[in-house]
């Protein structure tokens, strides 16, 4: 986000400064994975966040435009291992952030994955490269079509529900750690 853009963004909501008091809403301190490649748009000190609830402990916003997916922020390797598996229902509006050190070439599977799901993969200047549907309780691998270093996973239909295509440019606050 240019500071341009930060600035008129803040300062569109100074005349509601009055109502934070009563109707706090914000996020926490914010992860931040590597970005190589140039600045990405995650979480910067005095960002306005969606209105709605505060970002809790392995949580993330993503946000297309006007509308955001609320994830749980899988970091490690036995977090990505285990995704959404075993789930019978992932909400509208509601998925998982895969986040890694690097940008490669990534692979899922849907083993024991029990919901259908878009998969929008994402480089580090959070650029949606690749989106995928996948269908549940299969084997198949599905690989990336260039090297991804994000990976969001949505019920499926939600990204064109959106229009979320490729070439779209996320925004991600990451909750506390």
């Amino acid at each position: 986000m240019t500071a341009t853009r930060r600035a008129r963004r803040t300062s569109s909501i100074l005349p509601f400064l009055p109502f934070a008091v009563l109707f706090p809403s914000g996020c926490g301190a914010g992860g931040d994975p590597p970005s190589p490649g140039g600045p990405a748009p995650i979480q910067q000190p005095g960002m306005v966040a969606p209105a709605g609830p505060r970002l809790t402990h392995g949580k993330a916003w993503v946000i297309f435009g006007t509308d955001t997916v609320v994830a749980e922020v899988a970091r490690t390797n036995a977090e990505r291992e285990k995704g959404l598996m075993n789930r019978t229902e992932v909400p509208d509006g509601t998925g998982m952030l895969f986040v890694f050190e690097d940008e490669q070439i990534r692979t899922l599977w849907m083993s024991n994955t029990y919901v259908a799901l878009d998969v929008a993969f994402l480089n580090a200047n959070l650029t949606v490269l690749d989106i995928q549907q996948l269908e549940s309780e299969t084997t198949t691998l599905h690989d990336s079509a260039a090297p991804a270093m994000l990976v969001l996973e949505v019920p499926k239909g939600w990204l064109a529900a959106h229009q979320v295509r490729v070439g779209a440019r996320a925004e991600i606050i990451f909750g506390p750690r």
